[in-house]
């Protein structure tokens, strides 16, 4: 059986191996709100007298944020930043590479720093069993026994792993060397910067929502990632996020 997050066991090198099943998300710092979005796009008719919107309430502007957002004029939503602190499992992370476009990622090294032993193990609420062809598949629930099986193999071969990994680490052999031992369900950490366009994209393409008129199939560990992002930049840009919504998840 799986082991919660906050649980641990020992390896025969003593190093205390953990597993979790969720994924951690903190805005580090930022530099966004509503009224971003309009002084960049009143720029094109007003000039200099467009900085007057930085002082003004974005709430009477709420139609100008949709009407930019419906008909996809999507560069003044460029103009804000936000940075994310994210921890997930590695096979995460080279999703989110795909992301390219309107991105900054800086990730901790293992050819710096001994990487620690903490490995994800799906929670019981992760559904298992795929059906049906790609493109076309669903996930559905796992058995009982399937869900022991699967953290039980997990946790067992994480541990060879780690064990490995000290094993050549003891021995003299170079961090980045060594690493190559251990699996993409290692936990990692990277600064992720964005700005709402690029956030909105990846939104629309990394969950599922009621309110996507596309719609979307993301591997449901980078989603839990993309919901906790989600409900920061929902805080900051509740105008904007709300125009998104409205105008079916699809980034201008």
């Amino acid at each position: 059986m799986s082991q919660t997050p906050a649980e641990s066991t020992e390896s025969p090198d003593s190093a205390a191996v953990s597993f979790r099943s969720e994924v951690t998300v903190e805005l580090v710092k930022h530099s966004a709100a509503d009224s971003d979005v309009l002084w960049a796009a009143r720029v094109s008719t007003a000039g200099e007298q467009s900085l007057e919107e930085l002082h003004k309430d974005p709430e009477r502007s709420k139609g100008l944020i949709n009407y930019l957002m419906r008909d996809r004029h999507g560069s003044p939503f460029e103009h804000n930043s936000m940075t994310f602190f994210i921890s997930a499992p590695i096979f995460v992370f080279r999703e989110f590479m795909r992301h390219r476009v309107g991105w900054s990622y800086n990730e901790e090294s293992g050819r710096y720093r001994q990487l620690e032993p903490v490995f994800y193990v799906p929670g019981q609420s992760r559904k298992l069993v795929q059906q049906g062809r790609p493109g076309k598949y669903e996930f559905v629930e796992g058995t009982p026994a399937q869900h022991d099986l699967t953290g039980r193999v997990m946790e067992d071969s994480y541990r060879r792993a780690y064990d490995a990994y000290q094993e050549m680490l003891a021995a003299g052999v170079a961090r980045e060397v060594a690493r190559a031992v251990l699996p993409v369900g290692l936990f990692s950490s990277m600064y992720a910067t964005c700005n709402a366009r690029s956030l909105m994209h990846f939104l629309g393409l990394r969950t599922q929502h009621e309110q996507a008129k596309v719609p979307s199939f993301p591997q449901r560990e980078i989603e839990m990632v993309g919901e906790q992002m989600e409900a920061h930049w929902a805080t900051l840009m509740p105008l904007t996020y709300g125009a998104f919504n409205a105008n079916g998840r699809i980034a201008p």
